[in-house]
């Protein structure tokens, strides 16, 4: 948690040293703010009410609502601090940008347990007809076919790769709708990836499958990563303008871009999956006590 957030920290002064101005007067970004101010909201109200009726670190615990408070400050760092508008114009920036989205926002909310914690903030009638809706039998079919980890692995997979691809990423760039669509799906295809990999594991078989989808998901982006690192052409030479005040040329601002994907994103994967197979001998122990 220390670490995340000096990384968080860290990264403000970088956005404003990229020359980027904040732009909370654009329409886009008072539509994040007040979505943000929602969810920020709802998930305070609901713990609240939930601690209050269940006991302080009962439902949630104190490390989920930190996580879910780390990741909620992150995801505003990614999408409403000046490093949003510098990774319109420095594609390092903006591979930061995702790098913080997907990698820290996205994680982090999904071990606050963000969906159970929102439905304690409305009241008993409202929640017991929201508990009602997603115990539905339709509704439980479309949210275990999304949060299968194929499915989630594939989704995120097809989201990173394809807005990447020259003429998507220069889509997103042009088009302020377009961007938002991007944003959105870096943010929803990383969310169910997470909650696919962190939900509670209760056999030895579903962490290690966890382990594979983190350790392929790694190989992945990191090539993706490499690529940008060893190319020797410039994909997107409208998006590198801004590199010259570091001086960088689109090609290196470019190549920094992908070195910023590759390792310090392999590193978090890698993390994960330590952490997961911690929890998986632990489990196993646990087991082999008990039997």
């Amino acid at each position: 948690m220390r670490a995340v957030i000096a990384v968080l920290l860290a990264i403000a002064p970088i956005a404003a040293h990229a020359h980027a101005e904040w732009r909370w007067t654009e329409p886009g970004q008072q539509a994040i703010l007040v979505l943000m101010l929602v969810a920020g909201l709802l998930y305070g109200r609901g713990l609240t009410l939930l601690w209050r009726a269940a006991g302080t670190g009962r439902g949630v615990s104190r490390a989920a609502a930190a996580s879910y408070a780390i990741g909620w400050l992150a995801l505003g760092v990614a999408l409403l601090s000046p490093l949003d508008g510098a990774g319109e114009t420095l594609f390092a920036a903006h591979m930061l940008q995702h790098e913080v989205l997907m990698l820290v926002a996205a994680p982090l909310m999904v071990l606050g347990r963000p969906l159970a914690t929102w439905s304690w903030a409305f009241a008993p009638g409202a929640r017991t007809r929201i508990t009602r809706a997603l115990q539905s039998a339709s509704w439980k079919r479309v949210w275990s076919a999304l949060t299968r980890p194929l499915t989630a692995w594939c989704l995120h997979a097809a989201a990173i790769w394809g807005w990447h691809a020259p003429a998507l990423f220069n889509a997103a760039r042009s088009d302020a709708a377009i961007h938002a669509l991007q944003h959105a799906s870096f943010l929803f295809s990383a969310l169910l990836f997470w909650w696919s990999l962190l939900r509670p594991q209760s056999r030895g078989v579903r962490a290690g499958g966890a382990l594979l989808y983190l350790f392929t998901t790694m190989i992945h982006t990191g090539a993706l990563g490499a690529l940008f690192v060893f190319s020797d052409t410039v994909w997107y030479p409208a998006n590198s303008a801004a590199g010259a005040h570091w001086g960088l040329t689109p090609l290196e601002d470019e190549q920094l871009g992908g070195l910023i994907m590759w390792i310090p994103g392999g590193f978090v994967y890698l993390a994960v999956a330590l952490a997961l197979f911690a929890r998986m001998l632990a489990t196993s122990r646990r087991e082999e006590l008990y039997a």
